[in-house]
């Protein structure tokens, strides 16, 4: 049974057109693939949850240098792509992702100016291979767009990521199998053309996926589309798994696949706003307000990457009506919260180096140092207390890189974060 890819343009995803009784029949048939995955997570369990015990001790007990950990995923915007690349480049961003989707095929010349654009203003490109269920049943056809993709943007784009939330069906991809046969086929080309590949690129906490996947692929980058809670804060524990926790998980994963030196990327997440409509991804509970976002933008990038697990983290995305950092709906282009608060996330935190995070019950404090200065970062995950450094504030710095006003006793964290410079 053939059906029509449907693309939802307002929230830029896949409408899920795929009948449940095709999808279930077919779920019956490979029942076996499952088995398999079971066995194959089985089969190193023991060893990954060694390694998993190990980095869940070590969290944040180790220095980390955040070299150029912050990415942000852009999309072609036209006559106003010029108008991104000067936001990237205001915000401080010089890491991009940028999507492929093999159905528009006939118009990759629309993304390879935009790609010229932004290796004019030297920012790097990832470039993300997306998927839909006609490249499963045509896998010729399939090759032939990874031949066209990898020829076109070889020149633009440092690395290729292979295929995209594929275990989610509204994708087109129904099993670990069919992505596997897709993803293979890219590896003797990403040698051809001098490119890394990234990969699986797995949607939310379904870590099982990896082993059969791993084994299988030899992907230069391991990616994980990491959403923890899209309906509240960062440091929520989903069944008791926070993010940093699973973090410990994908890395011991990886790891005890991969071999120990393999680097992980976040190469999406983001929070769904309220008020969007159609244009919200994730529409109804999950979305959150544009404060919100923009504190759970900085909370999510430093509890990950203080870890020392993940290497670089992308938003998805820059310009979006339902979740962007910068509301395309209003001429000129509104810049939220969050788009200031990564500027300025990025112009205190990069090249920085992690030192230690204080244990804390009431708040959230990491420590970090940059040149001659030593600073901190800090919020509450609920209300606000007070709270007395042992070292003297210099000056304190807002969530968006405004200078605040030294209290003369404690200082005060709240939910929204800042940054506090010692003397």
């Amino acid at each position: 049974m053939r059906f029509p890819f449907e693309w939802n343009e307002p929230a830029d995803q896949p409408h899920n057109v795929a009948p449940r009784r095709e999808r279930f029949c077919h779920h019956l048939k490979h029942a076996g693939s499952y088995v398999e995955l079971v066995f194959s997570n089985l089969a190193v369990a023991a060893p990954v949850l060694w390694r998993y015990r190990n980095y869940r001790r070590s969290l944040y007990q180790k220095p980390v240098d955040l070299a150029a950990p912050f990415a942000v995923s852009v999309s072609p915007a036209g006559e106003k792509s010029e108008d991104v690349v000067e936001c990237l480049k205001a915000a401080g961003i010089r890491q991009t992702l940028v999507r492929l989707p093999s159905w528009e095929r006939g118009n990759l010349s629309r993304y390879e100016a935009f790609c010229r654009v932004l290796r004019r203003a030297d920012i790097d490109i990832v470039a993300a291979l997306l998927q839909c269920r006609e490249d499963v049943r045509d896998p010729a056809s399939w090759r032939i767009f990874l031949e066209e993709a990898f020829s076109c943007f070889s020149p633009f784009c440092s690395f290729f990521e292979i295929g995209h939330s594929w275990n989610r069906t509204k994708w087109g991809v129904w099993d670990h199998k069919e992505y596997v046969d897709l993803a293979l086929p890219a590896v003797p080309l990403a040698n051809k053309y001098g490119v890394g590949l990234v990969g699986p690129a797995v949607i939310d906490f379904e870590f099982h996926l990896y082993p059969r996947v791993l084994k299988a692929v030899a992907f230069d980058k391991v990616s994980s589309l990491l959403y923890v809670d899209r309906t509240g804060a960062p440091e929520n524990a989903q069944y008791g798994w926070t993010a940093a926790k699973k973090l410990a998980l994908l890395k011991a994963v990886v790891d005890g696949l991969a071999g120990e030196g393999k680097d992980c990327w976040i190469t999406e997440m983001n929070w769904s706003l309220r008020g969007t409509g159609e244009f919200s991804p994730a529409a109804g509970r999950p979305c959150v307000t544009e404060e919100d976002q923009a504190n759970y933008l900085v909370r999510y990038f430093i509890i990950c990457l203080a870890t020392g697990l993940v290497e670089r983290i992308y938003w998805w995305q820059l310009v979006a009506p339902g979740y962007g950092l910068i509301d395309s709906r209003d001429m000129p282009w509104r810049k939220r919260p969050s788009y200031f608060a990564l500027a300025a996330m990025v112009r205190v935190l990069e090249g920085s180096r992690f030192i230690c995070k204080v244990p804390d019950a009431k708040a959230e404090i990491f420590h970090f140092r940059k040149g001659e200065e030593e600073f901190a970062v800090c919020w509450t995950r609920k209300g606000a207390v007070d709270h007395h450094f042992s070292r003297t504030p210099k000056y304190i710095l807002g969530r968006d890189g405004r200078e605040r006003k030294i209290p003369p006793d404690a200082i005060r964290i709240e939910e929204t974060p800042q940054y506090v410079f010692f003397r």
